[in-house]
């Protein structure tokens, strides 16, 4: 069911989007300087934290670059005393460093030098004891992140080094996951056990850390360095913070279940550019908590821009969802080169979230190999936590302009709710290559201008 469709101009020719940003994409073409950001919402100048001129080298610590050694205590030492004299650069010098949990503290930048790379333990002991984190949507304690900080201001990691996740060994964990998450579920979170009663790692239950978790931080950059190995969970999980840039990464990490490669957890003001991503999951991806514990906290992600990143493999170039329960609003994804992942761009909900998605604008974005739709709008999704009934979410004024697919299996698919129609999309220069083309139900408000889907079987 479509009500309020306006169909203005079809054309059979190529959407023109503005090709020669194509040809700039990803970390070898981002500048030194952070370019100005130009959104359709107001969105604060952001830069780059400043740290003073004092280095902590980790091996004045202790630490010792033989790939056994476990230098947790000495890379922690050297960030502690680095923080304590008013901040500066903790350098991981050229080596292979073996650490457990590294937590960051404020004023801090952890540089990894070229040729350095941090390799985490795959131990659980060495991510004890627990911190609070949101797992998966849901706050609690649970195993530390492999880095993790919290309530912390002005940190950083940046250099041409390389972190190792080492997370092959907590992969089977998934199998068991989601049996204590739904633990959580129905006998915390539904009967208001507050977060601190909600106490996890341990093997037996199962939830994997995250990478690189910051957690109500201000000022935060993740700039240069390259995931080689993915971890146990998550890649980057930002959640609760203001003000983040996130740049000039390199994130491999297909192989290992929910290998994420950038989660915006009820963060504003956010800055994610120049990056490659090859990930496990969804490559880029907002979200703001689930269910009755998303509406608790109650906070959205908002002012995020996404600009020049390019995707090899995924399950969704850009995508919202399904943890919505917070809202996501004012998120601007552009000049973006999504190829070979599942779907392109993908907004996703379900019966029992809530939360509204609204303002939302996807430009100049080229599609490459899509195995899937390159458009997906779900708000009946089958989500891990969701229901056939509840609180129903809602989405609204959601803008395509200037989008180019060579191939995709279905170009847009569009799936609203009875009780909470799709409202307000707006399709302009869009050319897709499918072998499938459009379908709606329970859409109001479509505009679509100077819009081709050409359907071809044969497209792979």
């Amino acid at each position: 069911m479509i009500t309020g469709l306006v169909i203005l101009t079809t054309i059979l020719s190529h959407a023109n989007n503005g090709d020669d940003w194509c040809n700039r994409v990803g970390p070898e073409h981002a500048p030194e300087t952070i370019e100005p950001i130009q959104a359709p919402f107001e969105m604060p100048l952001l830069t780059k934290p400043e740290f003073p001129d004092r280095v902590f080298d980790i091996r004045d610590y202790g630490a010792k670059p033989d790939g056994q050694t476990k230098n947790t205590e000495a890379i922690n030492s050297a960030i502690a005393a680095c923080s304590q004299a008013g901040g500066g650069k903790v350098e991981i010098p050229p080596g292979t460093w073996l650490t457990g949990a590294i937590h960051l503290q404020s004023n801090v930048n952890l540089h990894l030098a070229t040729e350095a790379t941090l390799r985490f333990s795959d131990d659980p002991n060495d991510y004890l004891p627990v911190v609070f984190t949101r797992w998966a949507g849901f706050e609690c304690y649970n195993y530390s992140p492999l880095i993790y900080a919290r309530d912390c201001h002005n940190i950083a990691i940046t250099g041409d080094g390389k972190l190792d996740g080492n997370g092959e060994a907590w992969w089977p964990w998934f199998e068991r996951q989601e049996t204590t998450a739904r633990r959580m579920y129905t006998e915390q979170i539904l009967k208001d056990i507050p977060p601190e009663r909600r106490q996890y790692g341990t093997v037996e239950d199962g939830l994997r850390p995250q990478f690189i978790a910051p957690i109500r931080c201000t000022d935060v950059l993740l700039e240069g360095f390259e995931i080689e190995q993915p971890g146990p969970f998550w890649t980057i999980d930002l959640t609760y913070c203001d003000r983040v840039i996130v740049r000039k990464l390199r994130l491999h990490t297909v192989g290992g279940p929910n290998t994420d490669g950038i989660n915006v957890d009820s963060c504003r003001n956010v800055l994610i550019e120049y990056c490659f991503l090859e990930t496990g999951d969804d490559c880029v991806c907002m979200k703001s908590g689930m269910n009755e514990d998303g509406w608790r906290v109650g906070r959205p992600t908002e002012n995020v821009v996404v600009r020049f990143i390019r995707t090899g493999k995924g399950h969704g170039g850009a995508v919202f969802g399904s943890d919505t329960s917070g809202g996501i609003r004012n998120v601007y994804v552009h000049s973006c080169v999504f190829d070979g992942t599942d779907v392109g761009v993908r907004l996703k909900s379900t019966r029992g979230r809530g939360g509204g998605v609204d303002s939302i604008w996807i430009e100049n974005i080229h599609m490459k190999n899509i195995a899937r739709e390159a458009i997906t709008i779900n708000m009946a999704y089958r989500a891990w936590m969701g229901t056939t009934e509840g609180k129903a979410p809602s989405f609204s004024n959601l803008t395509f302009r200037n989008i180019y697919c060579d191939a995709a299996n279905r170009a847009v698919e569009l799936s609203g709710l009875p009780e909470s129609e799709i409202n307000s999309v707006h399709f302009e220069n869009v050319h897709i290559r499918a072998q499938k083309g459009f379908t709606a139900d329970y859409v109001t408000g479509l505009t679509m201008q100077n819009v081709c889907f050409e359907t071809k079987p044969e497209v792979p």
